[in-house]
């Protein structure tokens, strides 16, 4: 009974630390931009939207993510 509870203690440790596996970095369009933020920011929105409502009360503005803006220009030549 002993050796079934220590497997299921160490099953239930296992699985918190699977799920908290990081997603893989990406590149999102839009930043929020702030004193607290910094330039070119937290980007970590898809939409305007998205971070409008991050930036609402937190006296930051939103702005496109310069890494992403610059990674197109290079495509387009």
């Amino acid at each position: 009974m002993r050796k079934l509870l220590i497997l299921m203690a160490v099953a239930a440790g296992t699985s918190i630390f699977v799920g908290a596996v990081p997603a893989d970095a990406q590149e999102y369009r839009w930043c929020l931009q702030g004193r607290q933020t910094g330039y070119p920011g937290e980007c970590n929105y898809q939409t305007r939207a998205q971070c409008m409502a991050s930036a609402s009360g937190r006296n930051a503005g939103c702005g496109i993510n310069p890494r992403v803006a610059f990674a197109q220009q290079r495509r387009l030549r």
